[in-house]
């Protein structure tokens, strides 16, 4: 075996040192971004919770089929930015701007103690001063003018554990209360007695609130 001057050990432990710490690095690295980017299903979190600028303590992280995971009770948060938008028919939101988003917070496993619990949506709800400014801009998005019969309506309800970022916000027009609540009572009550699951009634509601219970097989 051929031996190994002393100054050259020490410079290949040095060199070695030196690649474990820019593995270690690049490690690190990758897993900050695979947890921020980490996929969700099934109304339950992956555990990764990055911040959104501006979002108070919410917890944000995207999910499949473009719902986010948005923990906020008791304030609006914005994890998307808002512009211009456009109403489609129904009246339904537009999918740009609002797609909709859930609370991580409540499971299929918890919803006897949380959305199936007398009393849960005044847990969750944001106070009115922050819903009026959420108001101004939603409305001024959405082209809304002042004195049209309208209410400020999450996609996601939060009877159905819908979280109050403003991707789950939008203006729906038309006389208080609107048909969207019927569906959302109806959907409610499905996810509480085991009918559908929670993740499926959040899912038909955000896609299209107009046929949610026909896809769900509630109605026909």
């Amino acid at each position: 075996m051929r031996r190994t001057s002393g100054s050259a050990q020490r410079f290949r432990a040095t060199a070695v040192s030196a690649a474990t710490t820019v593995i270690v690095l690049l490690l690190a690295v990758s897993g900050c971004k695979s947890g921020a980017l980490s996929k969700l299903g099934g109304g339950e979190s992956s555990g990764a919770s990055p911040t959104a600028a501006g979002s108070g303590n919410a917890s944000i992280e995207p999910r499949t089929a473009g719902l986010l995971a948005v923990h906020d009770p008791k304030q609006v948060t914005y994890s998307i930015k808002i512009t211009t938008c456009h109403f489609l028919a129904g009246p339904r939101p537009d999918p740009q701007c609002t797609p909709g988003s859930f609370d991580p917070a409540v499971t299929q496993a918890n919803i006897q103690t949380t959305i199936c619990r007398s009393g849960y949506t005044a847990t969750v709800r944001p106070s009115t001063g922050q819903t009026d400014k959420a108001k101004h801009t939603l409305y001024t998005a959405y082209g809304v003018t002042a004195g049209t019969t309208s209410e400020l309506d999450h996609l996601v309800s939060l009877e159905l554990g819908g979280s109050n970022d403003a991707a789950n916000l939008w203006p729906e027009i038309g006389k208080v209360p609107n048909a969207k609540d019927t569906v959302e009572n109806d959907l409610h009550d499905a996810v509480c007695s085991g009918k559908v699951t929670l993740a499926a009634a959040q899912q038909a509601i955000a896609s299209d609130w107009t046929t949610a219970e026909q896809r769900l097989g509630l109605k026909k």
